[in-house]
């Protein structure tokens, strides 16, 4: 049943947000090569300066509006949510676009609803048998991704791509039922500490933001990967689990990695074999399989 708050959402607002959540989740893989390819190192920079910024912006704003600061208990769980969706999850993903295609990445990624549901079961969340089939066809697909595409060309991008789903999954199922702060200021949170995290093990390996000189392309793309990739569009997925159902809010799963493929071909001049088209397609299939079957029980 339809809350009070779902009800109260109009179907143009919504249209709006999932769109917003769709395009610019969608054309942040884009926007980490070309803020690769503008001179900014992967971790400290790409990755690291970013969620520093946008947590930062977005901590302060909700400081100044008056919301209660993490408690130390959270800010540990924050911390670990930091390691588990951040350093593990993004910060891969930034390093494997350093030798894999923006498009391709995307499509590996497409695979985190896959990995939730079989962590889910080991923390005693049965998925049902339809959902069982969407996870048997979705990782043939992720097999076929990783053996049979362009990707395999690239061992270091492969396993980059295999451990960031993995982290990202992980960490999702894990922060369930956790001691955490609002919606907003856990964003927010999980930011700072993630990007603190990051641009550390960024200095260790050698990477500096005190002789870097980016292109302005290169700086343009790093604002709009902190700003709207990780405020805007962030803020309005929050905004859609509180007005719609989860099931809805989860389709972007399968659509951010068309159109992350539709923008690398268009704007980067990515080209992607048969055998990356098709893996994507199964990998999608089983992850429209799940989420319908998570309608159907609800």
């Amino acid at each position: 049943m339809t809350s009070p708050a779902q009800a109260r959402a109009s179907g143009l607002a919504v249209a709006f947000a999932l769109a917003i959540v769709y395009v610019v989740w969608g054309s942040t893989y884009l926007g980490i090569r070309f803020a690769l390819e503008g001179g900014w190192p992967p971790l400290a920079g790409v990755s690291g300066a970013r969620f520093l910024v946008a947590g930062g912006l977005m901590y302060a704003f909700l400081r100044w509006r008056g919301v209660a600061a993490p408690t130390l208990a959270q800010w540990k769980n924050l911390a670990a949510m930091g390691v588990l969706l951040l350093l593990l999850g993004n910060a891969c993903v930034v390093l494997a676009e350093q030798s894999v295609s923006s498009g391709l990445a995307a499509v590996a990624v497409a695979s985190v609803p896959l990995w939730m549901g079989l962590f889910g079961f080991f923390y005693g969340q049965r998925p049902s048998r339809i959902e069982w089939l969407g996870i048997a066809i979705g990782f043939a697909g992720v097999l076929w991704l990783n053996a049979g595409s362009s990707l395999a060309a690239s061992p270091g991008g492969l396993v980059l791509l295999l451990i960031a789903p993995l982290g990202w999954a992980f960490g999702s199922v894990w922060s369930r039922g956790r001691d955490l702060p609002s919606p907003f200021m856990a964003a927010a949170g999980q930011m700072l500490c993630g990007g603190a995290l990051i641009l550390l093990v960024g200095l260790l390996r050698g990477e500096s933001l005190l002789h870097v000189s980016p292109t302005t392309g290169g700086t343009l793309a790093l604002a709009y990967l902190a700003v709207f990739g990780s405020i805007v569009a962030f803020s309005t997925y929050v905004w859609l689990l509180h007005h719609v159902r989860p099931a809805l809010v989860s389709s972007y799963a399968y659509v951010n990695p068309a159109i992350a493929v539709a923008l690398g071909a268009w704007l980067a001049g990515e080209r992607f074999s048969v055998h990356d088209l098709g893996a994507m397609a199964v990998i999608l299939a089983g992850v429209v399989i799940i989420t319908l079957a998570k309608v159907l029980r609800r």
